[in-house]
């Protein structure tokens, strides 16, 4: 009976398989195993006796495509209301584009902030409706600077700019107090000296424009934009060495006043005389960082590199990054790094400096407790942009300038490295504004240089190099704490590793 019955249901799907292969042979279809299907895109071929495979890949495909361009939707959405409300005057809007803010660091871990090379910045449009604070921000913390102007040690043979600080006066000097007395530049007799004609020109001047040129490397570039109130507001100061003086009077047209003064356009030359230091990326350091020192008249200053040319107005610069946020120092956020580490490898990868030197620098700082950037530092980076800086010569602001330079002139001239490193040992008694790469990107336009800076002490890849004939190429009134025994033990110092996450430094 059995048997029977497993008889009648073979003969069933024999049956039913003839029936099947009869259909195919009168509808001509070349196979007997499978049929056509309307897929996704066009017919295809699966086996027939599978139809919840073909239901399932179906739907598949459509769920990928469709979740996919709800994706690019949304994205375009939050992109759309981020770059509106990086231009709104609403401050419940704007926060968004501070890289400061919570809702940014959020939106920009999930992807949804656009890395632009330019954005707008959100200006006041007329410069001549910008309110001017009256009087100075006061410092809570420190409230009285002054500088070192003579080694104590008087048994120092040569002057130096930066002066002979010892590691000891480099850890007090960190450490803060109502009234404050450190080493800022300017030794006695140690170079960078202006004219007279220029030190009286200087002292009319409460805001300030500053760039400078050294080496040749450059000639001014004209800023443009610039209202008429800020003309006779602002003094544009051009501070450049004497190999540059020579440069640019045969390379453009240099007027003289009646005061012996020197000018291209708007920029008043500034000439700094017996260059402090051998490396001319280090000299460009003095007026940069030591604006303060240079002109000690100017309560508020902009400095740009000698390779740019402005393209906004300098008050609606002040007006943007320092008095609407209260802020006393501004500073772009670096294009790919945010890590000391990560920038030190980018320098040693472009030969921006001896690499075992930047080695040195950076085991420095690591041995100081400086680490890595994460998201759970107070701070949006630790690496700038420097080549603009936004500044109100406060107490503390010029306490800072003065410990950056003192970083720069004992180790390596990259001032990038040690920004972070100073802001670390302040313990966040230094507050500023760090905005966002692209609005600096739409401050200038950048020029080439007009020739390419190069020393041998960039290549130098071992520090044996320094050795015998090589010993030439250390720098002889600079970096001297990279040559000076560090009072630690730096043998067993091994360096954060880095990923490198773009290709330019």
């Amino acid at each position: 009976m059995e048997s029977d019955g497993l008889r009648s249901v073979s003969l069933r799907l024999n049956r039913r398989g003839g029936d099947y292969r009869s259909n195919n042979d009168n509808n001509q279809t070349p196979s007997n195993n499978s049929k056509d299907v309307g897929g996704f895109f066009g017919a295809g071929k699966l086996p027939s006796d599978c139809p919840m495979k073909i239901i399932w890949k179906r739907g598949f495909v459509r769920l990928v495509l469709v979740a996919g361009i709800l994706w690019m939707l949304l994205i375009l959405a939050v992109l759309s209301f981020h770059v509106w409300s990086c231009q709104s005057s609403s401050v419940f809007f704007s926060v968004i584009c501070n890289k400061e803010s919570k809702v940014y660091n959020f939106l920009n871990t999930w992807g949804f902030v656009p890395q632009q090379h330019r954005c707008p910045i959100p200006v006041i449009g007329n410069p001549e409706r910008i309110v001017i604070p009256e009087g100075r921000t006061r410092d809570q913390i420190v409230k009285n600077i002054s500088y070192v102007m003579e080694d104590e040690d008087g048994s120092q043979s040569s002057p130096l700019f930066g002066g002979h600080q010892s590691w000891k006066q480099r850890e007090k000097s960190f450490n803060l107090s109502s009234s404050m007395k450190v080493h800022c530049g300017f030794m006695h007799n140690g170079g960078a000296d202006m004219d007279l004609v220029d030190i009286e020109y200087v002292k009319k001047c409460r805001f300030v424009v500053a760039s400078g040129i050294f080496d040749g490397y450059d000639v001014p570039h004209q800023p443009s934009n610039i209202s008429d109130r800020s003309r006779k507001l602002f003094c544009f100061l051009m501070v450049v060495d004497e190999i540059s003086l020579d440069f640019i009077k045969e390379n453009v047209t240099v007027r003289e006043d009646h005061n012996r003064g020197r000018w291209v356009g708007i920029w008043r030359l500034i000439l700094l005389k017996h260059s402090p230091y051998d490396e001319p990326r280090r000299n460009g350091k003095v007026p940069k960082i030591l604006t303060h020192r240079l002109f000690p008249q100017a309560q508020y200053s902009i400095w740009i590199d000698g390779k740019m040319e402005l393209l906004v107005d300098p008050l609606q610069i002040l007006e943007r990054y320092l008095w609407r946020g209260k802020n006393t120092f501004a500073i772009a956020q670096h294009k790919h790094h945010r890590s000391i580490y990560e920038e030190a490898d980018a320098n040693k990868r472009r030969k921006r400096y001896a690499r075992p030197l930047i080695d040195l620098h950076m085991k420095i700082y690591y041995y100081e407790g400086m680490e890595s950037w994460s998201p759970k530092k107070s701070s949006v980076s630790d690496v700038p942009e420097g080549a603009i800086i936004i500044r109100e010569h406060t107490a503390m602001s010029n306490l800072f300038s003065c410990l950056w330079f003192n970083e720069v002139n004992l180790f390596t001239p990259r001032d990038q490295l040690s920004f972070g490193y100073v802001v670390y040992r302040l313990g966040g008694a230094f507050r500023f504004f760090m905005f966002p790469n692209c609005e600096y990107n739409s401050l200038f336009v950048l020029h080439p240089h007009t020739r390419e800076h190069s020393s041998k002490v960039e290549w130098v890849k071992s520090i044996s190099e320094f050795k015998g004939n090589g010993s030439s190429m250390k720098e002889s009134r600079g970096g001297l704490g990279l040559w000076t025994p560090y009072p630690g033990d730096l043998s067993s110092v091994v360096l954060p590793k880095v990923a490198r996450t773009s290709k330019a430094g």
